[in-house]
């Protein structure tokens, strides 16, 4: 699911869990600025396809932090969740496990 306002992607992989990627804090009210998307609601995406782009410059510029969550959405139904670790995400690069 691709939000309209283009701040937050959800999708749900193979294995059952539902994530959610929120880019910065309060971003929903840019309405769209400064992001383009490279998939939409109901597309079938796999590792290392590119969902969005954003610019970050003018993101900061405009007053928003860029703190970018990712959640389980349903980590109550899917045991352990294990992050990586926070920082930098590469594309391609593996985020969290679930045991």
């Amino acid at each position: 699911m691709l939000f309209d306002t283009l701040h937050a992607i959800g999708f749900a992989t193979e294995k059952g869990a539902e994530l959610l990627i929120h880019v910065g804090m309060d971003t929903v009210k840019l309405e769209g600025k400064f992001f383009t998307a490279h998939t939409e609601t109901g597309a079938q995406v796999k590792k290392g396809d590119l969902l969005l782009e954003f610019d970050m410059e003018k993101i900061k510029d405009a007053g928003y932090d860029l703190t970018t969550p990712v959640i389980v959405t349903n980590g109550d139904e899917l045991g352990e969740i294990l992050p990586e670790g926070p920082g930098k995400v590469e594309p391609g690069s593996k985020i969290l496990g679930i045991r």
